[in-house]
């Protein structure tokens, strides 16, 4: 059933799960409400949903002309279905006065993205901000119908799949741990008050649609784990409705965006416009894509971003991806990425392959963990599979420039001699800082070839025949998200430890 899941999960981005798993739960509250077991009229329901989205829509691409910003599809509707969840339904169709509310919590939402921003990064996470500034100026606030017990089966199933997309079960549970801390420690009068005070927090609030959706959004919210843990616990200690400044109560969105305000000071605030230099076949249906960038960007090699390429005609997995960073720090001013293309690819990777020289895209949201040891004297091992060698032609590219030699054994799978990319840079490594290379081929071979490499998969054997000293070795694992898995159990299966082990880890690998 997790195989199935995870394959699930890895053929869909996050941004696309994430809005499918909004619409089910608005389809569950609408079904609810048919049902009588939610107090609204289905009718005034939709209508009320159509508007909100029909205002996100238009107001959106409104302020992407005025800004001239390439806009994102799936986030206007993440944020209309977001709004649809938490603002409650409209109850009387002649009420112009919450026509109005709907209609300024909407814009305000998209508005936030484009003009409360710095360097083109928006800063407050949009319902947060646009709810917060509603009850702050008019006093109309969301009712939060989304936290009620009848919801609480469909959120839980549709957000334990968003975080486990999104591998953010750290953030999730260290705030579900400091907001009932916080909410029992200073409202509970004992033991059993304290139980039950707990329990009707989990399921009659909007604590847990809160955390699952809100708190993990990648673009205000921190990456890197320490950071994102202290995140969580702010914003947890904070939920608590019985804090407060003055008169001033705490609510869910002024927590989020207290939250919001310390994740922009920590986290990495570029955000390039990169051109085109050039594309380059590196290998089999693999291209390598060079961008000249107008800053530098400060990067540890092994790092991702994520990429926005504005076209037409977007199909269901959107305009946005995130590729690693295949070039090294050391190559100023040029960011390049390894890209395979496949058959009936997506719209993206579709226009991405037709850029010509001058062409831009955008590139923000740095992140990843997938770095090399601080400490040079450690042991390495890196496996490889197919396009996951862009991360280690970083790593390489790097040490190779700044003549650093770490003991480190490659293990590079593909299935024929044609999809070996990045080949000139790892030959000039062997010869110059004593990279070991092992290459393994799992296709056929041909005769001609004289293939002098491996054949088959990397297994415990070739392992242990090519890594002896294997045990001591820290392991660095990039690939498709089949071949990690398979690998990291292969590994902890020979004994190795799990702290001696990193996966390349992105939000939405798809």
């Amino acid at each position: 059933m997790i195989t199935l899941i995870d394959n699930f999960l890895n053929k869909i981005t996050m941004y696309r799960l994430t809005l499918y798993s909004l619409i089910v739960m608005a389809l569950g509250g609408l079904m609810l409400s048919f049902l009588k077991i939610l107090p609204y009229n289905p009718f005034y329901f939709i209508l009320g949903a159509v508007f909100i989205v029909l205002i996100c829509y238009l107001s959106n691409i409104l302020f992407a002309k005025v800004f001239k910003a390439i806009p994102n599809v799936e986030s206007v509707y993440i944020t209309a279905f977001i709004l649809i969840l938490i603002v409650t339904p409209i109850i009387n169709l002649s009420d112009l006065l919450y026509w109005g509310f709907l209609f300024w919590v909407s814009l305000f939402a998209m508005a936030s993205k484009y003009i409360i921003a710095i360097g083109k990064k928006h800063i407050f996470n949009p319902t947060a901000f646009s709810v917060a500034l509603m009850a702050l100026t008019i006093n109309q606030s969301a009712g939060w119908w989304i936290g009620t017990m009848a919801m609480a089966p469909i959120v839980i199933i549709c957000g334990l799949l968003i975080t486990r997309k999104l591998q953010r079960f750290d953030l999730v549970m260290t705030f579900l741990v400091v907001a009932l801390l916080s909410i029992v420690g200073l409202r509970a009068q004992g033991l059993n008050s304290g139980i039950l005070l707990a329990s009707h927090s989990l399921l009659y609030s909007p604590l847990l649609f809160f955390s699952f959706i809100m708190l993990t959004e990648p673009m205000t919210a921190p990456q890197a784990k320490g950071k994102r843990i202290f995140y969580a616990a702010i914003v947890g200690l904070l939920f608590s409705p019985t804090i407060h400044l003055f008169s001033l109560y705490s609510t869910p969105e002024l927590a989020l965006l207290v939250g919001n305000i310390f994740a922009y000071i920590v986290s990495p605030k570029q955000r390039l416009v990169l051109r085109l230099k050039k594309k380059v076949q590196i290998a089999n249906s693999t291209y390598d894509f060079v961008f000249n960038a107008d800053e530098k960007l400060n990067f540890y090699p092994g790092q991702y971003l994520e990429w926005t390429l504005g076209h037409r005609n977007s199909d269901s997995r959107g305009n946005r991806r995130y590729f690693t960073v295949a070039s090294s720090p050391t190559e100023e001013q040029e960011i390049r990425i390894g890209v395979k293309f496949y058959p009936n690819g997506s719209s993206f990777k579709e226009n991405l392959l037709n850029m010509e020289e001058g062409d831009t895209i955008i590139a923000s949201q740095l992140a990843g963990e997938f770095i090399l040891p601080k400490e040079k004297q450690k042991k390495l091992v890196f496996l490889a599979g197919g396009i996951g060698i862009t991360p280690f032609r970083s790593m390489i590219k790097s040490m190779l420039d700044k003549k650093e030699k770490r003991d480190a054994i490659l293990l590079y799978s593909n299935l024929t001699k044609q999809d070996i990319a990045y080949g000139d840079i790892i030959k000039q490594a062997e010869n110059e800082i004593g990279l070991k290379t092992i290459y393994t081929l799992t296709g056929n071979i041909l005769p001609q070839e004289n293939w002098k490499g491996g054949v088959g998969f990397i297994n415990e054997k070739m392992i242990k025949e090519k890594v002896p000293d294997y045990l001591d070795r820290h392991y660095y694992i990039s690939g498709t998200h089949g071949m990690v898995v398979a690998f990291e159990k292969l590994l902890y299966d020979i004994g190795v430890p799990k702290r001696q082990i990193k996966i390349d880890f992105f939000p939405g690998f798809a």
